[in-house]
């Protein structure tokens, strides 16, 4: 792993194949370290030809911490006043970009989950010369009216953290319980990566700010009917976090779109649905090759 100087702050970052091959850029979701994309897809990505990058969004894992700014006013966010947020999803697509500028990227194709399906929505609205394909996993528009939380998941998201490493694990535990299906969730796994997670970076706040930063982004529905390349969205049935309407609602604006949607599957990424996830995205892949 290394780091990358963009724009005065630095980004973590993790590269796996050939740089001469084709860029697949792979961007994490709220608080999510790049960690939790596995080892074992990105190599995948790598053997079927690509030049796979991930990274630490800022304020997450080993990226730079905007801890001067403090904790931002959620409340505040939640009806319109931005002032105490230090950065936008605006922001954080920019890393991105800045980010391939480091590697010499010229451009890329992108996958996004989550809070990362967001930057990634925003970084093809905002360079679209350097971006090949998207594909948006658990997102959404940004609108107010799709993809909400639950009350149940609302609930979960306010209790407060541990104040010591074994509380903060179990409490983790708890709220990936909330937010994951019962037909996979796989606790013994997940206990591994809230715990190696919060062995590498603990930085609970940055959490909140990237929260922030979702929150004080203006609605891309109208920006992503421009959107030219081709474009996978995926979505689990059963999310919680982000409502399936929040999918919907990204597939119908971005024109040609093709949405994939799992029956059962919540706010998660499980091992047992990533054989046909990457055939997904590598034939979005393949859309964009037929198109150019």
């Amino acid at each position: 792993m290394a780091k990358a100087e963009v724009d005065e702050i630095e980004i973590e970052f993790d590269t796996f194949g050939d740089r001469r091959s084709p860029a697949l850029v792979l961007v994490m979701g709220l608080g999510t370290q790049m960690i939790s994309w596995p080892e074992s897809v990105c190599r995948e990505f790598a053997n079927e030809g690509f030049f796979v990058v991930r990274f630490d969004n800022r304020d997450c894992g080993l990226s730079t911490k905007f801890d001067s700014y403090g904790i931002p006013n959620i409340f505040a966010g939640l009806a319109g006043d931005r002032s105490s947020a230090p950065y936008s999803l605006v922001d954080m697509a920019n890393d991105t970009v800045g980010l391939m500028d480091f590697l010499r990227i010229d451009a890329a194709h992108i996958v996004g989950v989550s809070m990362g399906g967001m930057i990634a929505q925003q970084a093809v609205i905002d360079h679209p010369d350097r971006f090949l394909s998207l594909c948006s996993m658990m997102a959404s528009t940004g609108a107010k009216n799709v993809g909400q939380p639950s009350s149940e998941v609302v609930a979960a998201l306010l209790q407060p953290g541990g104040d010591d490493r074994e509380s903060y694990i179990q409490q983790a535990l708890k709220m990936a319980r909330v937010i994951s299906s019962e037909k996979y969730f796989d606790p013994e796994m997940e206990l591994e990566q809230i715990t190696r997670s919060y062995d590498r970076n603990y930085c609970p706040d940055g959490v909140v700010r990237q929260l922030m930063a979702i929150l004080v982004s203006p609605d891309r529905t109208e920006a992503l009917r421009k959107v030219a390349v081709p474009t996978l969205v995926i979505h689990g049935l059963a999310d919680k976090l982000v409502d399936p309407s929040g999918g919907y609602a990204t597939a119908s604006a971005i024109p040609g779109a093709k949405l994939l949607t799992f029956e059962g599957m919540a706010h998660e990424l499980p091992m047992a649905l990533w054989g046909e996830v990457g055939d997904a995205i590598l034939e979005n892949i393949a859309r964009a090759s037929r198109v150019s």
